[in-house]
């Protein structure tokens, strides 16, 4: 299968220079055009003081302004927002886009954006169970013909109904490392998401994927794997690791360099194709260092074509 590629944006503007984002996507996305197949935003409310946009609008605004990529989320919070509700957005997205919405979910676990938004924050058991009633709410209210009706431990729908039906259904990625998660994606999801994990905790994670395929029958092979984290390009080794340093942190922090590809764009390269080789098959790659055009120009010329081959 071939190794797709996805720029995962970050989650808002530099504080003082609201304006730029949108001027900097401009500046440089139409270069990755025929390099990256998708974008995505991670689904936050804060960090701390940073600025920070609310994912969907962006993804929506986005859909509209790129049409030669696919959007996609990384990967939302499901308490956030109604599972019919956030279907029904799903599909008017992936109808109005022609098929170009990627809806990555997670439990949720940012819990100071629960309490800050007045969100109720439950225990991880909870927010799996109301993962799973989302999960299948979604699903049939995508796939099932008329009225669904459907009564979860949480959530529920009484004669819900979804129209126009998305065809195809948008593709569905299930993100988070716990075993719990992993079945879930295993049961529902198109991909499965891991963030920021090295090559080896990440193999530990594909051993599970496998054995949660063949609890439910699955074959493997149908279930594709992505990985989401950091690149951080230097022309010397030193230079990547100040860039990283500099710039890497300006929004999420819960990030270390052993779990980034930092360094020059072959010691970038051999990283990638090492998870690849493990059965990696989407990349969601933060670029720090955007919109500098020495950074495009490495990723550009170097490290996507040496991932892609």
């Amino acid at each position: 299968m071939t190794t797709d590629i996805g720029l995962l944006l970050t989650p808002g503007p530099a504080k003082g220079s609201t304006s730029r984002w949108l001027a900097e996507l401009d500046s440089y996305l139409p270069a990755f055009a025929g390099h990256l197949r998708s974008l995505w935003m991670s689904d936050h409310l804060f960090w701390e003081d940073a600025p920070t946009y609310e994912a969907w609008t962006v993804m929506a605004y986005l859909a509209a302004r790129y049409p030669q990529f696919e959007m996609g989320s990384s990967v939302l919070g499901q308490s956030y927002r109604n599972p019919a509700l956030l279907a029904k957005m799903a599909a008017t997205l992936q109808d109005l886009s022609g098929g170009r919405c990627i809806l990555g979910i997670g439990a949720g676990w940012k819990g100071d954006e629960y309490t800050a938004y007045g969100y109720p924050f439950p225990s991880p058991k909870i927010r799996l169970e109301e993962l799973e009633d989302t999960l299948e709410i979604m699903t049939r209210l995508w796939r099932t013909p008329g009225k669904v009706t459907y009564q979860g431990k949480h959530y529920h729908i009484t004669d819900a109904i979804c129209e126009p039906k998305p065809d195809p259904a948008p593709k569905l990625v299930v993100g988070g490392r716990g075993n719990k998660t992993i079945r879930l994606a295993a049961r529902y999801a198109d991909m499965w998401n891991v963030s920021d994990r090295t090559l080896p905790a990440t193999l530990e994670l594909l051993e599970v994927v496998k054995e949660a395929c063949a609890a439910v029958g699955r074959d493997p092979s149908t279930l594709r794997i992505s990985w989401l984290g950091r690149v951080v390009p230097g022309k010397t080794e030193a230079e990547a690791r100040e860039r990283a340093l500099r710039d890497g942190y300006n929004h999420y922090k819960g990030w270390t360099l052993d779990q980034a590809f930092v360094g020059t764009p072959s010691q970038i390269v051999a990283g990638a194709n090492a998870f690849i080789k493990a059965g990696v098959d989407y990349l969601i790659l933060e670029i720090v260092g955007l919109p500098d055009p020495a950074v495009v120009k490495m990723v550009i010329d170097e490290v996507l074509p040496g991932i892609q081959r």
